[in-house]
């Protein structure tokens, strides 16, 4: 009986990716095929199981064994905990034995499965948030059997393969093997006896070696579940596969389907390494490592601060040949004549030589921000288990094959710090620096067989001496008030702006009467815009705010001081903001009444769905190739009992869609793709043919419900003033360490403008400013001469959005002006792009904005607001904006 029910709830609190709930369906599917039980007939267990997954030629245990082979990153803990789940709640099996392959991983794996951790595998699932599974570990096992702990509840067991072998030191059985009184054998041979122990094998290539393979046999389990990201062991005629993976989610997929990194070797631009000393190679491998960390840092601190996430440490990974060598490279990096010595305080050396308890601790909060290290040294440590997202930088000193270098030691860097891909390519890329096996390397990335494709990445040696930096674009006002954020270091790059009030009393006041204007600004009936700041009874309501809060300092004895007039304090502030802001107002769209909306009956297009009969026979689709295998299908493989059924439960899956309200279309939609296949493949092969392209069925139809898609026309919206002005906000991006360009010369290289900083402005409201184009700057130049004041906004400043596809995006225009009879929003633009309908999109949502602020400003006699979409080439210096607004405006 198939338990699809409990897979969907299952997959849906555990917010499972969909290579880990494509392998829940996968055991469900199995233990309907094969129900696992003990003394099970493993031939034909293995005959039924080949059947529907060719992949599967045999077990290669004593037991049924299955392998899911999902890429590094993917989450195999979490779909650890998830089959764990699906086996208690669908099946009732109580007891599970967790195998580890060294102690790194058997310690993650102890807190994964402890509750209250933060990545705790059963976060979600009620059937254990009141009573959760024993926990029993190779030190607690004799505890709880001494105390008469429970032994027959949900228990999952969680041992390193080391206690469980019979050939440990000294030629003694380890403890786990010796006989208990308690209960009257050893605990080896009481889990060997239970009649639902389920085996779950981390890393399972670990356990291919003859004394793990015979002590995992002696377990007895009625289903071994197997994870790893590399099902094959190394031989001496090369990798030899694994011929029980039951579902194979490679490296390359994950990329795909942005999971993980990017992973890219790096090189330097014509290096040769001909003629050339090894320690010479080494040395130029490790300072280019050491650059390129500095520029990713950078990059790293740039998102964060542009999207208010928090800041990432990247570090280095260098793999040394030996310890030896370990320690000469710990001693280099040390050094004063490493880059100044300055990284002698941020290197740990992680091996077998080391032992110290800091060293470890150090390693293990490596992502910490408030952790120093940022250069990991190590040998052949750090293979699995040490799962961390801050690696960004590997660079390998040691001799391997390429294959190997690709598969064991990038797969430590390929998790990803925010869970997703970024779009920032400085922040989703893996670098490798390997200058002498670089061609390698590219060479079996593009092998057909390679798990991954790189990218490629060659840094000139300019590029790779330029330094960078985050440079924080803050508004004048907040410089003018010192609440401005604190740049991350002293440079060039980011001119300070002289503060307004020196005196710290005064700069006290004259913050607190910004946060009380801030308030103001909330209540658009009583400061509808920045003018209204200079009457009396405003200013009068925040200095009753500022006095409820200030605390004046104590006088000394003796010691006279002049008393602080906070009502001129706060005018000053006042008329700051005024000189230093634009009424940019905060706009929402209300709906009046209750919203509704559904899908239009419609007939589908269906044309260019043709599959081909399976005649008996079960396509297999490669998943990075695209590659079809063609399989045996037997007849009582299908699951639902109508043919529609397939089609409506892939369409349920999609977030906008509710059974209870599209039951009646569903099932219409669903008639009419079933009545199609008829027309040309009997029943048993449409049933079939939805069966196994149920997920692209149900996508090709949502595609087309999405055009028929209807919102009640009648249900009015307003827009509601919620602010008569908002705070300029800051922006943040990378920039080169150098002092920035004056903004009225031309760059001679103005294809890398997004690279140059710009100052020297007068009117515009944020020290510094950086432009994407030269049309960019030219326009920057006319509103010098011709505004009254302009800025470029930042992320969040309007919150408009747009519609692209099916999807909302915001709108952050380029800029935005004051001029002396209007506000001017304006968007220069590639003359090519003029028609791109994101860019129509983008004009349309900016002009009903600019509407609505117009309406608001009549209000309160405040200037009305116009928005221009300027072609590029339509920009020359000696242009005006009213020529601009007159031929470009909307």
């Amino acid at each position: 009986m198939s338990h699809l029910r409990r897979v969907n709830a299952i997959a849906g609190r555990l917010s499972l990716r969909a290579p880990q709930r494509r392998s829940l369906e996968i055991l469900d599917r199995v233990t309907e095929i094969a129900p696992p039980s003990k003394g099970a007939d493993l031939a034909s267990a293995l005959t039924v199981i080949r059947s529907e997954f060719p992949s599967v030629t045999e077990f290669e245990r004593d037991f049924a064994s299955l392998c899911f082979a999902l890429a590094t990153g993917v989450g195999k803990t979490r779909l650890m905990g998830a089959f764990v789940a699906y086996l208690r709640i669908a099946h009732g099996i109580n007891n599970f034995f967790v195998l580890a392959p060294n102690l790194t991983v058997y310690d993650k794996l102890i807190a994964d499965f402890t509750p209250n951790t933060p990545k705790y595998v059963f976060k979600g699932i009620s059937e254990f948030a009141v009573s959760p599974p024993v926990l029993t570990t190779g030190e607690t096992f004799e505890r709880q059997i001494a105390s008469g702990g429970e032994l027959f509840p949900t228990t999952i067991n969680i041992f390193n393969v080391a206690k469980i072998t019979s050939e440990v030191r000294g030629g003694r059985s380890p403890r786990i093997r010796s006989f208990r009184e308690e209960i009257g054998e050893s605990y080896f041979d009481y889990l060997a006896s239970l009649p639902d122990l389920v085996l779950l094998m981390d890393e399972s290539h670990r356990y291919r070696a003859t004394a793990g393979m015979r002590a995992i046999n002696e377990l007895k389990p009625i289903l071994g579940l197997e994870l790893t990201a590399t099902p094959f062991t190394e031989s001496a005629r090369g990798p030899v596969a694994f011929h029980n993976v039951i579902f194979d989610y490679p490296l390359a997929r994950a990329m795909e389907d942005h999971f993980v990194k990017e992973p890219a070797v790096v090189t330097r631009k014509d290096f040769n390494p001909i003629g050339k000393s090894a320690e010479a190679i080494q040395t130029i491998k490790l300072e280019d490592g050491i650059r390129l960390h500095e520029s990713v840092k950078v990059e790293l601190e740039t998102y964060a601060r542009e999207n208010g996430e928090r800041i990432v440490k990247p570090f280095v990974l260098v793999i040394a040949r030996d310890t030896t060598h370990a320690a000469e490279l710990m001693k280099t990096i040390q050094s004063d004549t490493f880059f100044q010595g300055r990284y002698a305080d941020k290197v740990i050396q992680v091996d077998s030589s080391v032992k110290e308890d800091e060293t470890v601790e150090k390693l293990l909060t490596v992502e910490h921000n408030d952790n120093p290290v940022e250069i990991v040294i190590h040998v052949n440590m750090l293979k699995e288990g040490w799962d961390v997202t801050n690696l960004y930088t590997i660079v390998p000193l040691r001799a391997a094959n390429a294959r190997t270098l690709i598969e064991q030691s990038i797969g430590r860097g390929l998790r990803l710090p925010y869970g997703k891909r970024t779009g920032v390519t400085a922040v989703d890329r893996l670098n490798i620096v390997a200058h002498d096996r670089f061609q390698e390397i590219v060479d079996e990335a593009n092998n057909p067989k390679s798990p991954i494709r790189l990218k490629q990445l060659v840094l000139s040696a300019a590029e790779l001496d330029r330094k960078t930096m985050t440079v924080v674009a803050s508004p004048t006002i907040l410089t003018g008030l010192s609440l401005q954020s604190v740049p991350a270091a002293p440079t060039p790059a980011a001119p300070s702006a002289s503060p307004v009030f020196t005196d710290p009393e005064e700069e006290k006041v004259a913050q607190l009467a910004y946060d009380a204007i801030r308030k103001l600004a909330r209540f658009p009936d009583k400061v509808p815009g920045v003018s209204y700041l200079i009457k009396p009874e405003v200013q009068a309501q925040v200095a009753r705010e500022v006095h409820s809060r200030y605390q004046p300092p104590l006088e000394l004895e003796g010691i006279g001081k002049p008393t602080l007039d906070v009502v001129a304090v706060i005018a000053a502030t006042a008329k700051l903001i005024v000189e230093r802001t634009i009424d940019i107002p905060r706009i929402v769209v209300m709906p009046k009444g209750e919203v509704r909306a559904g899908f239009r009956p419609f007939t589908l297009d269906l044309s260019g769905m043709r599959y081909p009969a399976p005649s008996e026979e079960l396509w297999a689709k490669h998943l990075r190739t695209d590659q079809i295998d063609v399989i045996g299908l037997a007849q009582g493989n299908l699951i639902e009992k109508r043919p529609e059924d397939y089609v409506v439960s892939g369409l349920i899956d999609f977030p906008d869609i509710a059974y209870d309200e599209n039951a009646d279309l569903l099932y219409d939609l669903a008639g009419q793709v079933v009545r199609h296949l008829r027309t040309y493949l009997s029943e048993q092969e449409s049933a079939q043919v939805l069966a196994l392209h149920q997920r692209e069925v149900a996508r090709a139809v949502h595609a087309q419900m999405l055009d028929h898609f209807w919102l009640d026309d009648t249900v009015e919206y307003h827009h509601e003033i919620r602010q008569g002005f908002t705070e300029l906000k800051e922006s943040a991006f990378t920039a080169i360490d150098a002092q920035p360009l004056d903004y009225r010369i031309s760059p001679a290289g103005k294809s890398n403008m997004p690279r140059y900083l710009f100052s020297g402005f007068s009117k515009c409201l944020s020290n510094v400013a950086k432009f994407d184009s030269e049309a960019e700057r030219k326009l920057a130049v006319i509103l010098e001469r011709e505004a009254l004041k302009w800025l470029r906004p930042a992320k969040g400043q309007f919150q408009m959005f747009y519609r692209s596809g099916h999807d909302h995006f915001e709108y952050q225009p380029d800029f935005v002006a004051e001029m002396g009879d209007r506000i001017v929003m304006l968007e220069p633009k590639m003359a090519t792009q003029m028609t791109e309908k994101d860019v129509l999109a983008k004009r349309d949502v900016a002009v009903q904005w600019c509407g609505w602020a117009s309406e608001h400003a009549q209000s309160y006699g405040g200037k009305p607001w116009r928005y221009a979409l300027i072609p590029h080439d339509a920009l020359a210096e000696n242009v005006t904006i009213n020529f601009l607004l007159e031929r470009y405006g909307c």
